[in-house]
Formats: structure tokens, sequence, C-alpha cells
């Protein structure tokens, strides 16, 4: 590491304020000190160089040639050290992203951990664009897309994996009943996204006797859940989603068997851009919340 000789900053502060004032009065109001503090560093700096700075008259102080030399060189480092000081202290560009998302995972899974991403990474400016339609959520109209999808590849896409689809019914409290569960008698609340879970989980747990394409229909998983946490009937929830409907006490799951979809939750974004430094962040951040090895 090259050794730097070097004369006291304040010192050399001193000296090309006054050199730029051509007065050490005026240096020392810049620099908030007395022109007697000035004068003092001037001549020990003069002392420790062994060379004349300034010719001092009555009207305020010239630099010598030596002087002029150090003048010009001192300006230009300090500064170079006033522009590194402004750019070590700025605060980051702010990075903006616009996610596309699946309305019941971001109004279930990811706003509520939405304060700990803007703990993490307060200089992330993400628009959220949440829909219901899977049509809408193309990675080429977002800098990312929360989907639903297979874990398989796609070319051009990075796909990360984030929440698997396992599917569990729920019901009010009340309709569970103390003493054990029993379907006799409980509707089936049905999600028009999902017109079909209902026949596969009651195949997949074994259970007979609720007819699948009885019960009332619901725009969203999100309203069937709602219907069932009203006492109207079972509906089937996403095990992952309905943490916070638990723990409110609005909905029970009777019966525990889960049934895992092929698909589940995902990150979809261009593979060309996975590096970008916003990007990246967003979604080592999901992968880390999902407890998922980043893609």
């Amino acid at each position: 590491m090259t050794y730097r000789r070097l004369p006291s900053l304040s010192a050399l502060r001193c000296f090309e304020a006054a050199a730029r004032h051509g007065s050490l009065s005026r240096a020392a109001a810049e620099l908030h000190v007395t022109p007697g503090a000035v004068s003092r560093q001037v001549r020990a700096l003069e002392e420790e160089l062994r060379v004349a700075l300034f010719l001092r008259g009555p009207g305020g102080v010239t630099p010598t040639p030596a002087g002029e030399t150090l003048f010009a060189a001192a300006r230009a480092g300090l500064d170079r050290l006033a522009e590194g000081v402004a750019q070590a202290t700025a605060p980051a560009p702010r990075q903006a992203l616009t996610v596309g998302a699946y309305a019941l995972f971001a109004s279930r899974w990811l706003i509520p951990r939405w304060p700990r991403l803007q703990a993490r990474h307060p200089g992330l400016d993400i628009t959220l664009v949440t829909t219901a339609d899977p049509l809408a959520l193309s990675p080429g109209r977002f800098d990312a897309v929360i989907a639903v999808a297979g874990p398989a590849a796609r070319p051009g896409l990075l796909v990360q994996p984030l929440v698997p689809i396992e599917t569990v019914p729920v019901c009010a409290p009340a309709l569970a009943g103390p003493q054990g569960f029993r379907w006799e008698g409980k509707p089936l609340l049905h999600s028009r996204q999902r017109p079909r879970d209902w026949a596969r989980w009651l195949a997949a747990a074994g259970v007979e006797g609720p007819d699948p394409r009885q019960g009332a229909a619901f725009e969203s998983i999100g309203l069937a859940i709602d219907a069932a946490a009203s006492g109207l009937g079972v509906a089937l929830a996403i095990r992952a989603l309905i943490g916070p409907d638990l723990e409110a006490g609005r909905v029970v799951v009777p019966v525990p068997f889960a049934r895992r979809s092929a698909h589940g939750f995902v990150l979809l974004c261009e593979a060309a851009r996975a590096a970008e430094a916003g990007l990246a962040a967003f979604r080592h951040w999901l992968a880390e919340e999902a407890g998922m090895p980043p893609a």
C-alpha cells in the first residue's frame, strides 16, 4: 500500500480558503473559525513544508510561486474529496418494479409480509397489480408476475417456486361441532376459478357421500372462504394462504387431509433481467419468505 506523507487536512483547508479569498479573515468566516486560528494553521503548514506560501500585506495575502502550486493541488484535491463524500453519503437510487399477482395470493400471503419487504429494501418502489384472470398475468406485461404454474423450465423465463397449492376444507368453528366433523348436511362451497377442486379433493381423500356438483359457487376462493366463515358451508382453501383466518378463529380445518396440486405459486420474470438489482432483491426476498432456495 502506498504511504502518502501529507500535512494535516485542517491546515490544507485553511490554506486553500485563504488563497482563494486572498484574505485570512474571509477564510476564517467561511470555515467558522477566528482569523488567528487560520493564521496559526497556515504558519504551521509553512514550517512543516519549510517554504513560504504567502506574501502578507495590509490588503491581504498573495500566494508565492510555491503557494500557487500548492493552491492548485489543494483546490483540486478538496474538490475531489467533497465529491467523494457527496457520492458516498447520497441515498441509493430508488428502483421501480411493476409486479402482477393473483389477488388471493396478494391479499392473504404477500400483503401481510409487505412491511418486512419495505424494511429490508426501502429503495424498492413496487407497483402491485392484482387480478383473478390468469391470462392477465403475462410476464411480458410486468417486470415480474406471481402466477400459478408448474416448476418446469420455460424458455427465456426464470421460474422461482414459492408456495405449493395444497387444498384443505375449511368451515366455521360452530359447523365443525364439538363431537367431531360429519359431512352429512354440510353444503359444499365452490370457487368458479377452480370448479373441479371438490371432486379432486373428495376422490384423493377417499371421502364418499358429498356430491361435488352440489352447493353454491362464488367468484373466488376468497369469497368462498368468507362464506364458510359465515357458516354457509364448507369451502376448499389453499393451506398456505389461510394462516390469518385460522389465527383469528374465523375458520377451522375440520378434516386435515391436504391434496397437493402439481402446480403452485411461482414468480416468473425474464431470465435476461433476473440479475438486475431490483428484481434480484425482490425475488431473493420472496424466496426467503417462502422458505425456498433462490432460483
